[in-house]
């Protein structure tokens, strides 16, 4: 497919780019199945985007049609009965139709404005029936229209994450201030602090860490690494937090995203990362499973 993109590839992208209304996908079945996907893989990345079936078009859905909108029709062959039946009347309506198919001298290549060729010569299926190749052609020739749209739009990750507010990916794409625990969920300890009480501190918040803080200023953290490391060096339960927090540990700001706090959490191999303002005081903690989406028991002190 990379390969046969060419000047008709170019000048359907800066139709799209160009159009002021939605980009409508339309084909019948298995095709029709993947232009569902386009029109939501477009409308996802910053290119408004809707399925229209053929059938449902030719009974009274064309109304669905707006002047500045474009069309994308695709067909395999270029003969779909029902495709072809409303392709001239949306063309009656001036709007301009993109046709993708392997036939470039099929009926539907003849009535469109740009022909996008797909050049599958034969089905993966072994009757050369079943559409396989062609589907995946099509999806591969989707994708790559709308991600070059995404890049010529400057569409953002901040503007993908407006459009995902839910779920794991959502979240991800969340604030950290959105996504941190704060308030009396903080673990905090000072740094005299006695080991024993810095113990209770990270079992009773169980986040598997405790932040060292000194006139609310980070100073370090004790993680379950650390209590180990220490309890080998025979230290005891009396010594004071901060001989055994590990110093300047990793920080994010709370307007960063959770992609970026968890790109920072496997890179230094930790799963938690004290969020801190500029004058590097503690507003909040975020936790790796925090970002993953999984569910804990949240502690609450009676």
């Amino acid at each position: 497919m990379a390969q046969q993109l060419d000047e008709n590839f170019v000048k359907a992208v800066k139709l799209l780019l160009n159009t002021k209304g939605r980009v409508v996908l339309t084909g019948v079945g298995k095709s029709g199945l993947i232009c569902k996907k386009i029109a939501a893989t477009l409308s996802s990345t910053g290119t408004p985007s809707f399925f229209l079936h053929p059938t449902d078009a030719a009974h009274g859905d064309l109304g669905m049609l707006r002047g500045e909108d474009a069309v994308i029709a695709v067909s395999h062959s270029g003969e779909t009965p029902e495709l072809l039946s409303i392709v001239p009347l949306i063309k009656s309506f001036g709007i301009p139709v993109i046709a993708i198919t392997s036939s470039l001298d099929s009926t539907l290549a003849r009535l469109s404005d740009i022909v996008l060729n797909l050049g599958v010569k034969k089905e993966a299926c072994p009757y050369n029936l079943a559409p396989t190749t062609s589907t995946t052609a099509t999806l591969a020739l989707g994708d790559a229209i709308a991600i070059t749209l995404m890049k010529l739009k400057g569409f953002s990750s901040r503007d993908f994450a407006r459009l995902h507010p839910g779920g794991k990916l959502g979240i991800r794409l969340s604030k950290v201030k959105e996504i941190m625990r704060k308030g009396e969920e903080l673990p905090i300890v000072s740094p005299e602090t006695p080991l024993k009480d810095a113990i209770l501190e990270i079992s009773s918040k169980k986040l598997g860490a405790t932040l060292v803080v000194d006139k609310e200023k980070l100073v370090g953290i004790i993680t379950d690494g650390d209590l180990r490391r220490a309890f080998e060096r025979g230290v005891d339960f009396k010594t004071p937090a901060r001989e055994v927090m590990t110093k300047e540990p990793k920080v994010i700001d709370e307007e960063s995203f959770g992609e970026e706090a968890l790109e920072l959490m496997e890179l230094n191999k930790i799963t938690v990362l004290p969020v801190v303002d500029e004058r590097g005081k503690v507003v909040g903690i975020v936790h790796l499973h925090d970002i993953l989406g999984r569910k804990f028991e949240t502690f609450k002190k009676k």
